[in-house]
């Protein structure tokens, strides 16, 4: 897997915080990043909370693209 792409699947909720927002400082050279949640909703939403409160620019995919949200800046 590529050094700009963070698959959470088997993370639990209660890690999310942490290795989201090191994964998005670490990886800023780096833009776009693409951070994939799989189909859970509350993972979108975990993820989604560090990056607006990280100040980020992101998108949600959409079809096919479900589950996985693109960070384009911070």
């Amino acid at each position: 897997m590529q050094k700009h792409v963070l698959d959470l699947h088997g993370f639990r909720h209660h890690e999310i915080d942490v290795i989201v927002e090191n994964f998005i400082y670490l990886n800023q050279e780096e833009m776009p990043l693409t951070i994939i949640c799989g189909n859970s909703e509350k993972m979108l939403s975990l993820v989604r909370k560090v990056l607006e409160r990280s100040g980020a620019e992101y998108y949600n995919g959409t079809g096919h693209e479900y589950g996985r949200i693109k960070v384009n800046r911070l």
